[in-house]
């Protein structure tokens, strides 16, 4: 697969406006990326924005903590489905994984696939906030929850995608789960190594510097 179409084009942060959301759709369209990733308040825009083109509706869910209710990120999902997203980035519940409360976490993935109602659906692990145990029992249980992939962070908590937590994640879910990189992926050479360790897909905002 072309570079380019392994990129989400990624504007997540609080302060983004409306014409921010709208320059990154436009942005996508010209390099033709996978995906614009955006907050869930933003679907109808983004939707709009990219009708007439391939690029995908990517919306994120639970961001950035996961700490909400199961029941509010299944809204969530279900919410941007019904409006246009075509894939789901949802963060587990890192405090519940914590507490080897792995039906709970198992629960809370479940229910978001559920709701996407067969769109694709990526579960956030937050790897920095994890040891490697612990991030090979998230990608377990998200495998076991039929989700699409897994993927290694937010980019806002205190660390970001590593070669290391990729190839990780990459050996726990086999060919069964793609692995998505995510957070500090900022030139060519970062997205390579990632894809060398085995990531099918790069979340970026500087989807323009990597594939420049």
């Amino acid at each position: 697969m072309k570079l380019n179409k392994m990129i989400d084009h990624t504007i997540l942060k609080a302060d983004a406006k409306r014409e921010d959301v709208l320059k990154y759709c436009e942005e996508a369209k010209e390099y033709d990326f996978m995906s614009v990733c955006v907050n869930s308040c933003n679907v109808k825009i983004v939707k709009k924005a990219l009708e007439g083109s391939d690029v995908k509706v990517c919306c994120v869910v639970g961001f950035p903590l996961g700490a909400m209710a199961t029941e509010t990120k299944a809204f969530e999902s279900k919410y941007c489905v019904d409006n246009g997203a075509d894939e789901i980035d949802m963060v587990i519940n890192i405090g519940a994984l914590k507490d080897e409360n792995y039906d709970y976490v198992k629960k809370d993935i479940e229910e978001v696939v559920k709701a996407s109602n067969g769109k694709v659906v990526k579960v956030i692990i937050e790897t920095c906030l994890l040891s490697d145990e612990e991030k090979k029992k998230a990608c377990e249980l998200a495998k076991e929850a039929k989700a699409d992939f897994v993927k290694t962070s937010t980019g806002f908590s205190s660390g970001g995608a590593t070669a290391e937590d990729v190839k990780l994640m990459k050996s726990v879910v086999g060919d069964e789960l793609k692995v998505k990189a995510s957070g500090g992926v900022r030139t060519k050479e970062d997205a390579m190594k990632m894809i060398e360790a085995g990531a099918d897909r790069i979340g970026a905002s500087s989807g323009i510097n990597i594939v420049k």
